[in-house]
């Protein structure tokens, strides 16, 4: 996006310019008339904006970056002299000029002294307002410079990290089904057809769909549909597979394949006992901004196997996708008591946070 040539900073300045001429005619020309003061009026500010100027775009950026402090300090000294100089010589060049005719009281002290010096060392902390004031306002636009640059950083980290986790649940489940179509091809040819389908739209789905940063809840149900009954097909008559799908509105928004762990934890654990049938129990419910899922499998008191550590693995990543896209908007609550294992979650679908918040 192109930058604004007038941004906020600019319209801040010049007001800070205005106001302060506005305030040292008003200052003036209580010893001389109007007319005579705008013009040396207007020769100090333009040359405190052009010393002004220097200072905070030559001498600070080039502090920012090589970060000499003595050398810094001794600009600064130089240019709140320089800048000194040049009030108190416009305003003794003027009392040389108007002074005769017009002496006020302000004016007599100047004239008792009948020096330039005492001009000097008074217009002294005058110079030091405009340059400190300049230099506020120097780091106030660096400090948003950085902060904008930090936000930017972050938003692309969070986006990296989200991306890393996501991308971690894609293989297993690639090379999960398509060993299963490898292996119906030798049984049921028909079948290992059928499962093709389903396989080619949750990689339709993967591939087009989930590089967004939300998809429609109907198109994420659908694809956890098609999961089921990829596993459906796998396990036959072995497992008892119930599922429930109540989506009042299902052109809310989720963030894709943050539900897909639990279904596959699910199907992948699930208790393979000859002595009693396993079974998988799924619910999803939606209501307005209120998503719940409760997925419930029957689990073996078996010791899990070595590589059961991805299990694991994809409960820390859903976990961890839910604390950065839903902070404080959701509950997972997940009970394993050796023979069922259940996940029970809750998220409030519109307090999905954009990575820019975090």
């Amino acid at each position: 996006m192109k930058k604004p040539v007038f941004d906020k900073h600019f319209f801040f300045i010049a007001g800070f310019w205005i106001l302060l001429t506005i305030t040292l005619i008003a200052q003036i020309s209580r010893d001389y008339p109007t007319a005579y003061v705008v013009l040396p009026c207007l020769l100090i500010i333009g040359c405190a904006m052009l010393i002004s100027y220097i200072f905070s775009n030559k001498i600070l950026p080039n502090a920012f970056i090589k970060g000499k402090t003595p050398l810094f300090a001794m600009q600064s000294f130089s240019v709140i002299v320089l800048l000194t100089f040049v009030i108190a010589a416009v305003n003794y060049m003027t009392f040389l000029k108007y002074g005769a005719n017009y002496t006020p009281s302000d004016l007599s002290l100047i004239k008792s002294q009948n020096s330039f010096w005492f001009l000097f060392f008074t217009s002294s902390p005058a110079s030091l307002l405009i340059l400190g004031s300049v230099c506020g306002f120097k780091f106030y636009q660096r400090h948003n410079q950085i902060e904008q640059q930090h936000n930017l950083l972050k938003q692309a980290h969070m986006e990296a990290h989200v991306r890393i986790l996501q991308d971690q649940i894609n293989p297993h489940l690639m090379f999960n089904v398509l060993n299963h179509i490898h292996i119906l091809m030798k049984k049921d040819v028909d079948l290992a057809s059928v499962l093709l389908v389903r396989f080619s739209d949750i990689l339709r789905y993967q591939i087009y769909e989930c590089n967004r940063e939300t998809v429609t809840l109907e198109k994420d149900v659908k694809y956890l549909k098609d999961l089921v009954s990829v596993e459906k097909i796998r396990w036959g008559e072995e497992l008892d597979v119930k599922c429930e799908w109540n989506i009042a509105n299902g052109k809310r928004d989720i963030v894709p394949l943050l539900l897909v762990p639990f279904v596959e934890n699910a199907f992948k654990h699930v208790s393979r006992l000859p002595s009693s049938k396993g079974y998988v129990h799924l619910e999803l419910n939606q209501h307005e901004e209120n998503l719940r899922l409760t997925i419930e499998n029957s689990n073996s008191t078996q010791p899990t196997r070595k590589n059961s550590s991805n299990s694991g693995l994809g409960l820390e990543n859903v976990r961890q996708r839910l604390e950065i896209l839903y902070p404080e908007h959701h509950e997972l609550e997940i009970t394993n008591t050796g023979t069922i294992f259940k996940v029970v979650l809750h998220i409030n679908l519109e307090k999905k946070a954009s990575y820019a918040e975090q």
